[in-house]
Parts: C-alpha cells; structure tokens; sequence
C-alpha cells in the first residue's frame, strides 16, 4: 500500500470514529455508532499493516498480534458479565498505559532513525511525557480494577502529607525531564527516565487509593481520558497521524464526560482527585446515635405488586444492586406487563448510577427496555410528586434526600433522585448496609417509604409472579 493511500485510509478512519463518538451519545443510535467506530478500527489497522512503514518480515508477528489479542477480546466478550465491565474496562486502560511506556522505551533505544538538533530534544520530550502519561494510567487503572472488583478496598487511603508528597513527585519528575532531555547519549539518559517512570508508577497508585469507592465512576472516566491522552503521546512517538487524533479524540471525550459527572455530583476535578469521598462498599451504618430517626417499614413482594398494580404512575431506579443481581431481564418483564395494564413506566437515571459512565442504561438496553421510557435525572425531579410508586432496585446514594437536607453530610450538595416526592417509594435492598459512599440514608426511615428485603432477581421475580396471578 502507498503512503498516500494510507493516509487516506486514516482520514477515513477519523472520520468514522468521530462518527462513533456521535453515536454513541444517544443510546438510540449507539449501535450505529459501534458499527461506525468498528469500520473505522479495522480501516486502521489494515492501513497500519499494510501501509509503507511495516515490512514483509514483521507483517507475521503483527499477525500473531492480532489473533492473540483478538482472541482474548473474544474471551472476555464472551465470558465477562455486565457487572464486570468496569473493572474490563479499567483493565482495558492499563494495557494502553503499558503500551505508552513499551513504546517509549523502544522509541528510545531505537538507533535506525537518528535525530539531532531541536528534533531529537522535541523527540524526547515526546518519549518523556508519553511514558509519564502511560505510566500513571498503567498503575492508577490497575488499582482501579482492583477497587471495581472488589480486590481492594473502596475506603480511601490517605497518607499523611499526601498532598505534599505529589509536590514533591512532580519536582523529581520535572529535575529527571531536565537531566533526560540534557543527556548526551541513551546509557545517560536511560537512569533518570527509568527513575521517572518509577515516580509515575507510584503516583498513579497513590492518586486512585486516594480516591474514595462514590467516585470512582468518575475515576473511570478520568482513566479513559489519560488512556486517551497516553495513546496520542504514542502517535507523536511514532510519528502516527490516526493514532494522535484518535487519542486526543479519547482524550478530550474523557474530560469532558470527567467534567460532566463531577458536576452531577457537585463536586470539582481537583477535589475528586484529592481523594477522601466515600468508604468501602456496604460499609455499616454509623452508629445507633447518629442513625437518621424513625422506624423502617418491610413490605412484602405481594404487597410490593398491589402497590405497582393500582399505580398509574411508577418510576424506577436502577443501581449497582440490580447489576450485581442480574435483575434487569425480570425488571423488564414487570415493565412490559405493568405497561400493557396501561401503568405509565419510566426509569431514571443518575449520571453515577453503577460503578462506570451508561452502566445501567446499558444494562437496561441489554434488557431491551425501550430507549423512550429511560430518563436522566433533570427530565424526571419534577415529576415525582405526581408519580404513585418510586422504585428503587439497588441504589443508595444518588437517591439520598442528605443529599439536599444536611449541610453536614459528605454527599450534601449532590444532586439526587427525589424518590421521597412520590406517594410511596419502595427502597430494594439485601440489608440496611449504607452504599458505595458509606452515607446514611433517611429515605429508608420516612413515613412514605417501604423498605423490599432479599437479594433484588428473587424478590422482583417474585413481584412479577404475584402480578401475573
């Protein structure tokens, strides 16, 4: 293939994955944009394979590349369920992370393109902030999964002075870019880019056990962001147009969705980053003294689907708790039965529900719960004081009235769910463990509340069957 037809592949190529990126911001066109970013990767890496940069003699390893990887691809598609995706997709980020610092060193130690002048200073600045950005996305994504899967805890780990710690990480790191870029061969330069790397690795660590188990879909789509960014510092590298653009493209989108969670959570950047929000998953309640006041009412899953069965406005809330159930097939089925009895059904929402950005909006596609009936939070506050029956299956934090009523919570200032406004809201849950963010809840204590006990597949299976009869 021709230089010039490669590059009109990969302007071919961007231009399908902005596509996909547009698709994918409407989940009734997201499959279309799948389809598009799909194209657009096969388009690259033939152009990449074949194009005028890889000889006859590699083209076999790449090959063994290809099936290796896309083999596994293949395993996890097939074998992770949709409760592990965050954790893939953390994982997911590290391996570009990992590539960055590969790549980096290699591009290093490469002696078939010499460079002098301003050029090979441009150059190592190049390898040098690539592997820094690959770096922190390789160890920080790691942690990350581990927090996801439950492999290490969701509590946050502050280290006293920790602040202070990163200031002084980010001066050795600017002290080793200095002595890097001033090297004067590649056994010179090889011991403060290591040292550097080392630094990166340890920050990336630090920076997400700091972060608390509530913001860690924030965390997530901060990781997607600097895989992004680690991926188009890899381009420069390699001197590759698509690989710059399709990184930055990442990259940007990341921030930007970053930035959008961190405001439906009323929190900044910096302060998710500072760390200290949240405590481990189903952590207990505080103590007896400090418990909300008031007595929890049980219901029953009969009672549970007389309630929905005379309602004519329900509104459900799914959380992290239906994902783990695998509950979403059985909520669509009390969704499509309740809907034929002419019961106007919709299902909210919140921009952090589950533990990655779309988790439950793509639990609830899997489900084939039409794309119509699913709202954001905005679109539906106003209209639970008019809705007979709020359901919540799952969730805790985002539908925690603290939220708007204590000054003194953790989470005060968040916006929620306002589940409480409707009639009745029935809260589904395996126990009175407080959520993700290790917070109280009040709704569980008001007069208009029921509280659904039992693990959220059985009881809602139940439900259905009680609603059929």
């Amino acid at each position: 293939m021709s230089a010039n037809l490669a590059t009109v592949a990969y302007i071919a190529a961007t231009i399908l994955f902005i596509l996909s990126l547009g698709g994918l911001s409407n989940p009734e066109t997201s499959r279309r944009g799948n389809s598009y970013g799909i194209l657009g990767m096969a388009i690259a890496v033939l152009a990449t394979v074949f194009g005028p940069r890889v000889t006859a003699a590699g083209i076999p390893w790449i090959v063994g590349a290809l099936v290796v990887g896309g083999s596994v691809g293949l395993y996890a598609a097939r074998k992770v369920r949709m409760t592990q995706m965050p954790e893939l997709v953390a994982a997911m980020h590290s391996l570009v992370g990992l590539a960055a610092c590969l790549v980096g060193f290699a591009s290093y130690v490469d002696t078939s393109i010499v460079f002098t002048g301003a050029e090979k200073t441009i150059h190592e600045v190049e390898i040098f902030l690539g592997i820094l950005i690959g770096a922190v996305t390789f160890s920080g994504s790691v942690i990350a999964f581990g927090k996801l899967s439950g492999k290490i805890g969701g509590k946050p780990l502050l280290l006293p002075a920790r602040h202070w710690l990163n200031l002084a990480g980010l001066i050795a790191v600017i002290w080793f870019g200095v002595q890097f870029v001033q090297a004067h061969d590649v056994s010179a330069g090889m011991l403060p880019l290591i040292l550097m790397t080392v630094i990166a690795l340890l920050f990336g660590v630090h920076m997400v056990m700091a972060i608390g188990g509530a913001d860690m879909p924030v965390v997530v789509s901060m990781l997607n962001s600097y895989s992004g960014w680690a991926a188009a510092a890899t381009g420069f590298m390699l001197s590759n147009d698509l690989l710059i653009v399709t990184g930055a493209l990442v990259g940007s989108s990341g921030a930007i969705l970053s930035y959008i969670m961190c405001r439906a959570m009323n929190r900044n950047f910096i302060s998710v980053i500072a760390g200290g929000f949240g405590t481990s998953e189903g952590a207990a309640p505080a103590a007896a003294g400090a418990q909300p006041a008031g007595e929890v009412t049980a219901i029953s899953a009969v009672e549970t689907a007389e309630l929905l069965r005379d309602a004519k406005n329900v509104v459900i809330v799914p959380g992290y708790g239906m994902a783990v159930a695998q509950a979403q097939h059985t909520v669509f089925e009390i969704t499509k039965l309740l809907r034929e009895k002419g019961v106007n059904v919709r299902f909210g929402i919140h921009p952090v529900a589950g533990r990655m950005p779309g988790h439950m909006n793509v639990l609830l596609a899997e489900a084939k719960v039409p794309y119509d009936i699913v709202f954001e939070m905005d679109e539906l506050n106003e209209d639970f004081p008019d809705t007979d029956v709020s359901m919540v299956i799952g969730a805790n934090d985002i539908v925690n009235p603290a939220a708007e009523d204590d000054p003194t919570s953790p989470i005060a200032g968040m916006p929620v769910l306002q589940v409480w406004k409707a009639k009745t809201s029935i809260v589904m849950k395996r126990s009175m463990a407080s959520g993700y963010a290790g917070v109280d809840n009040p709704l569980f204590y008001k007069e208009n509340n029921r509280m659904l006990f039992g693990d959220a597949k059985k009881m809602l299976d139940e439900v259905l069957t009680a609603l059929k009869g």
